[in-house]
């Protein structure tokens, strides 16, 4: 699914209804990464980099919330980052977008409340998946150091443990939040990152 084609959405997310004939459960998840100081982003990496991430989590989110509201019950969930909480070096656009999608889950969940339908934000540490290993050599460069350093002194150095997060670990989250049933956990950001930030 192109997450940033609203017709395509909205097509993607009829074809669901159509064959299970409701929506439950949405994970915007869809995101990438670019690793560059502010005064080297080009502006079209900047407006790139925030469409996937803001417009189609508003887009996935706008195409499955009628659905949702019809049935009296539905949860959406953003994939966030530490980064929604907090910044890092080269990362402005994403650091914003992540930021970006706090704001948007607090408004649907107040907006959703009343037909029942929950919104939450998932922040990750660091997972070690394509995207993240990505980053390690450019972070090395752009910075100046090892591969070994980026790992240890800047990716996990604020953790309580040296470790990476794990996909089941984030999945875990997810499924609390999925499964919650009432209102008492909405509008809510859970950070899952062995103890990188703490609130």
């Amino acid at each position: 699914m192109n997450v940033t084609n609203e017709e395509q959405v909205n097509n993607d997310i009829q074809t669901v209804i159509d064959n299970f004939g409701r929506i439950d459960i949405l994970v915007a998840n869809a995101g990438y990464q670019h690793i560059a100081s502010v005064e080297e982003l080009t502006y079209q990496q900047w407006k790139d980099l925030l469409s996937v991430h803001l417009d189609g989590a508003f887009l996935t989110t706008k195409a499955c919330l009628k659905h949702m509201y019809k049935q009296k019950s539905g949860s959406i969930i953003y994939m966030g980052s530490v980064h929604s909480k907090e910044a890092s070096k080269l990362k402005a656009p994403y650091v914003t977008a992540k930021h970006g999608l706090i704001g948007l889950c607090e408004v649907v969940a107040k907006e959703g409340a009343e037909y029942n339908v929950r919104a939450n934000v998932i922040c990750p540490g660091y997972v070690k998946t394509p995207l993240v290993e990505k980053q390690i050599p450019e972070q090395a460069k752009e910075l100046g150091i090892t591969e070994d350093e980026v790992v240890k002194n800047v990716m996990l150095k604020d953790t309580v443990d040296g470790q990476f997060s794990t996909m089941k670990d984030i999945a875990q989250a997810a499924v609390v939040f999925a499964s919650w049933e009432t209102n008492a956990l909405t509008g809510q950001s859970l950070v899952v990152s062995h103890g990188w930030f703490m609130q």
